[in-house]
């Protein structure tokens, strides 16, 4: 993804470590790793802990894959209890 940024917004324990509900990336970030590695540089252990179990939305389709390159949104899942 190259251009206008990347909309990132986060769901519970990702929220809480972020101390946000969503924001812009305008720096150049354009796969998965890529995003994976700019929230635990800018965020920290609690990020890490959350991407370390968790998944990202990605176009509408749940990914951890590092190569995957990033749309408009992205959603950053934390892990998910339940049956």
């Amino acid at each position: 993804m190259s251009g206008a940024g990347v909309r990132v917004r986060y769901f519970a324990a990702a929220a809480e470590a972020a101390g946000r509900a969503e924001e812009t990336w305008d720096s150049p970030v354009a796969t998965v790793g890529e995003l994976r590695a700019a929230l635990v540089a800018r965020y920290g252990a609690a990020m890490s802990r959350v991407l370390d179990a968790g998944s990202f939305l990605v176009d509408g389709i749940v990914t951890r894959d590092p190569d995957r390159p990033l749309g408009e949104r992205v959603d950053v899942l934390p892990p998910f209890a339940g049956g």
